[in-house]
Formats: structure tokens, C-alpha cells, sequence
């Protein structure tokens, strides 16, 4: 069963393209090489974002992953317990051809996590201070010169389609949920022999302006293709005329153009990516709207209650989404 509204039509279904997986597996990582380490906020911001570049060139990796796929990283050293740490996987922020446009180097947006301990049992009642995490502050460190373990790619549906032509776009990022679209909009705009005609959006949400993610980038692109959309959602400051911006599943209300037009064409690909609490709203949303079914699958549980009385248990258990809604989350 599917949300009121619009109905899923497999006829519109986007052919996804043959992506490779696993070329480097986790117990076999290769040596890629640092090329670049950057901030990659506006101004000053309560966190640490970073830009790095990882040259992959003359490994298996080379000119064998695809926009919106991951990559894995290996940190050094050993856990509490004394065994090599386990890989960590992060979002390709470049498009297929790389940074560099032939393949070799690939590009994440890391996050430091930095956070206080909060005991789960007794055992860790003792432990106190901050807590570093280990792969995030290690890449985050890293230097141009610097060699790093890497495996992958990983993923084979948050991609874009065969025919990206054949398509509009909506793309929601919250967080380092931009890295993938980044990648994406750049090979959909400036990786091919012409720029995709299709009408494409992205919403971007931060808690205030300073922690936009390549903002910078995503004005430009703006400036250089009419179809091209970047819209921007500040949960934390204002409109003009005093209200709060709330967060992105507000601003998809507010918009009319991005639900009433945009989701309701049968063409139309809906990407989703970053913290998990916004696919309850997005979700909740789109179902009131009567624009959630072409894009989501809803659970016969569900179909009487009002989406608005929708709880994230719920939604993560009986909502899931069909073959126009690639969903990322975490």
C-alpha cells in the first residue's frame, strides 16, 4: 500500500547503472595518498568539517567508483581490546571522475567526533572526559603527503540513474548528508560533454548559516546553470519577517513548488541524506501532502493513522521507500 495521493507507478522506476563493488575488500586495503585537507565551513562554526582528497591512483580503486558510492577507511593502530580497528565507511564527495577528472583522486566530507562519555553499564561508570573518535579525528588530521588504508567502493543504489536525462531531481541534505550530492550535482552539471537539462533542487539544512558545506560551490553552480536550484533551511535563525526557518520538511510545506509541482511529476527522483531524524518529518510531510506515493511503500498498519501521529519507530519499521526514493541515514 502507498501513501494518499500519488501513486507509484514501477513504469517510472529509474534504470540504476551497473556500479562495482568491494574491488578492495576490508581484509586486504590498499595505500591511497592524501593530496588535500580543508576546511570546508563558512567562517566559524561549533564544528569541524574537512574536505580531504585521497589520490587512489595505480590501486584497484582507480577510475572504479561512481558518485554517491563510499569508501572505506582503515585507522591505525589497535582497539581496547588490542585488535586492528575495523574499517569506517564515508561518502564519496566527488563525482565518478574524480577530482582531478580522471579517476584518481576522491574526495570525503569527515566530521571530527568529539563527545563526552556517557556510561551504558557499570563497567563504564569509571570512564569519564571526552570521548575522540578514532577514524574521524585521524582522517581529519591527516596531511597532504600523508598515506592512509582504503577499501571499497560500497553501495549500489544511492547512485544516479543510466539516463540522468530522463529525470528531475530532489535532493535533502542535512550535515555531512551533502558529501554524496556534491558529487552528484557536479557530475550531473559539469561531468558529462553537456549539462543535464533536468530541473534539479537541493535543500541543504544547518543549524545556522556558518555550517553551510560548500556553500560556496553550490552558490556558483547556481550562477552557471538556470536549472539548478540550491535552496537553504537555517533551523536556528529567522526569515525576514521573524519566523523561524524550522527544518527541512518545513521549508518542503512552504515550498509549493518543490511539492506540488516537482514531487508530483512522474519523472522526478527523490534523494535523502544525513541525520535520521529527518526522514520522520520528510516522511510525515510528504504522506499529508498527498505526494509520499510515488516514493514511499506505507505498511497496512500504518494506512488509517494519520501521518502527522506517525512515530520514528514506526516510520522505520512500515514506511519504506520505492525505487524513486533513494534513502541515506544515519
Amino acid at each position: 500500500m502507498t501513501a494518499s495521493g500519488t501513486v507509484h507507478d514501477p513504469a517510472f522506476d529509474p534504470e540504476l547503472v551497473d556500479v562495482e563493488m568491494h574491488v578492495v575488500p576490508p581484509t586486504a586495503p590498499v595505500t591511497g595518498v592524501v593530496t588535500a585537507n580543508e576546511l570546508c565551513l563558512r567562517g566559524k562554526s561549533a564544528s569541524f568539517i574537512r574536505h580531504v582528497c585521497i589520490d587512489v591512483g595505480g590501486t584497484p580503486l582507480e577510475g572504479r567508483f561512481r558518485a554517491g558510492q563510499s569508501f572505506g577507511v582503515v585507522p591505525k593502530g589497535v582497539d581496547e581490546h588490542g585488535k586492528p580497528h575495523k574499517v569506517r565507511l564515508y561518502s564519496i564527495a566527488s563525482p565518478t571522475r574524480g577530482e582531478d577528472g580522471e579517476g584518481r583522486i576522491l574526495s570525503t566530507t569527515c566530521k571530527r567526533l568529539i563527545d563526552e562519555y556517557r556510561p551504558q553499564t557499570e563497567r563504564d561508570e569509571d570512564r569519564t572526559g571526552l570521548f575522540h573518535g578514532v577514524c574521524s579525528n585521524q582522517v581529519c588530521d591527516l596531511s597532504p603527503g600523508d598515506e592512509v588504508l582504503v577499501t571499497g567502493p560500497a553501495g549500489k543504489r544511492f547512485v544516479l540513474p543510466a539516463k540522468p536525462e530522463n529525470h528531475d531531481y530532489l535532493f535533502l541534505a542535512t550535515g555531512t548528508g551533502i558529501a554524496p550530492f556534491r558529487g552528484m550535482i557536479l557530475e550531473l552539471l559539469e561531468g558529462r560533454s553537456a549539462p543535464c537539462e533536468s530541473e534539479i533542487h537541493l535543500v541543504m539544512g544547518a543549524p545556522y548559516t556558518s555550517d553551510l558545506l560548500y556553500h560556496d560551490v553550490f552558490r556558483s553552480l547556481a550562477d552557471k546553470h538556470p536549472g539548478f536550484h540550491y535552496h537553504t533551511v537555517i533551523s536556528r535563525e529567522t526569515m525576514p519577517d521573524g519566523r523561524p526557518q524550522g527544518y527541512i520538511h518545513h521549508y518542503l510545506d512552504r515550498e509549493t513548488r518543490l511539492h506540488a509541482d516537482l514531487l508530483s511529476r512522474d519523472r522526478t527522483l527523490l534523494y535523502i541524506c544525513g541525520l535520521a531524524g529527518m526522514q520522520t518529518g520528510v516522511f510525515q510531510t510528504m504522506a499529508r501532502l498527498g505526494v509520499g506515493g510515488a516514493y514511499l511503500k506505507i505498511h497496512e498498519e500504518l494506512a488509517d493513522v494519520a501521518p502527522a501521529d506517525w512515530k520514528a519507530a514506526d516510520i522505520k519499521r512500515r514506511v519504506r521507500p520505492t525505487h524513486r526514493c533513494m534513502l541515506e541515514v544515519y
